[in-house]
């Protein structure tokens, strides 16, 4: 065999040994970006099944009514497994402060939840007064990444409020130290405690001023003064807002007919 015939034959089997080895070399790479499609296609699907949940019968069907009150109708609530958790007709009547308590896990928030319109798991039917607004305010609420501004007035648009109307909604709230932050960018859920982020959500209900306001345990990380302080402001501030409450604390019942 000649030097040059040698020569050639190992640079070949150099470049066919090279290409082969890119499987090996690469493996770890395209099994991440595998992996990384894949949770995204399951995200998608899901986000797209969850928008279908609560269209098609049997679901809980939500209309608008010249009524006053909310009216929720042979309402039959489940867990995604279909454990039953609720089945009655509720009525709440403007004006009407109502307080809800039982053991956990009977279903007090997934009641207020299907009322607010998120929660699909059920059959009946639900009645909301026409024209009127409605605002949940959960446990832990919501603080999306930004200004403290944009946290505020969530989920309305930051340009919705003055700076007044913030400002004097975050000192009714026991947040008069914040007032001089609010275009400063954060990781509010982090920067903010349990109780602060309660007072935040406080806040928005009286920049929104629905006309029902549904508080899912919204004061459990404050005390029992702060708790009644807030409750006052809302009474005070909010006085054509229907308050229904989920709670445990006795002293809440003060605040409730």
């Amino acid at each position: 065999i000649q030097l040059g015939v040698l020569t050639q034959t190992a640079s070949a089997f150099g470049r066919v040994e090279g290409s082969l080895s890119f499987f090996i070399d690469a493996y770890t790479s395209v099994a991440a970006y595998l992996a990384v499609i894949r949770r995204l296609t399951g995200f998608d699907t899901s986000i797209d099944n969850a928008r279908h949940l609560g269209k098609k019968p049997p679901m809980i069907a939500q209309r608008r009514s010249d009524d006053t009150s909310i009216r929720a109708s042979q309402l039959k609530l489940s867990l995604p497994d279909g454990t039953a958790l609720v089945d009655a007709d509720i009525t709440f009547k403007p004006g009407e402060a109502v307080l809800i308590s039982g053991p956990s896990g009977s279903g007090k928030s997934t009641l207020l939840r299907a009322i607010s319109g998120i929660w699909p798991y059920g059959t009946g039917e639900i009645a909301l007064p026409a024209g009127t607004g409605v605002l949940l305010l959960p446990q832990k609420p919501y603080l999306p990444q930004g200004t403290l501004r944009d946290c505020v007035s969530y989920p309305a648009d930051q340009s919705a409020f003055s700076d007044a109307e913030i400002t004097s909604a975050l000192s009714a709230s026991g947040l008069g130290k914040l007032t001089d932050r609010l275009d400063e960018h954060a990781n509010w859920s982090q920067r903010l405690s349990g109780g602060e982020q309660q007072r935040v959500a406080v806040a928005r209900a009286l920049l929104a001023k629905p006309n029902w306001l549904f508080l899912d345990e919204a004061t459990s990380a404050l005390d029992e003064e702060s708790e009644a302080k807030l409750y006052s402001t809302l009474k005070d501030r909010l006085p054509g807002t229907t308050l229904i409450s989920i709670g445990h604390r006795s002293t809440l019942k003060a605040f409730h007919t």
